[in-house]
């Protein structure tokens, strides 16, 4: 590896905004927030909106979406198009 091209990596702290849950780990982010950790020590604190304790392919709540639903309302308040040179 090159010396001096690549960024400083350093512990951060990350907290998931819907759950709130934190963990440490090393990244070049940087955060004027902090917050003290288990071991006593301070690390910047950056919050995130999803990780894995959070997001719907790990905690599986997936969501099933109803096209055919979405497409009859679609249909009913704008009115069925005909394609050009189609016949209804």
């Amino acid at each position: 590896m090159k010396t001096g091209i690549h960024p400083d990596y350093h512990p951060v702290v990350f907290e998931d905004s819907s759950t709130g849950k934190r963990f440490l780990t090393r990244s070049t982010a940087t955060s004027a927030r902090t917050v003290e950790w288990e071991d006593g020590n301070t690390y910047p604190l950056l919050v995130v909106d999803v990780t894995a304790d959070s997001h719907p392919f790990w905690t599986g709540a997936h969501r099933v979406l109803d096209t055919q639903g979405r497409v009859e309302r679609f249909e009913r308040k704008y009115g069925r198009r005909v394609r050009a040179g189609a016949e209804a």
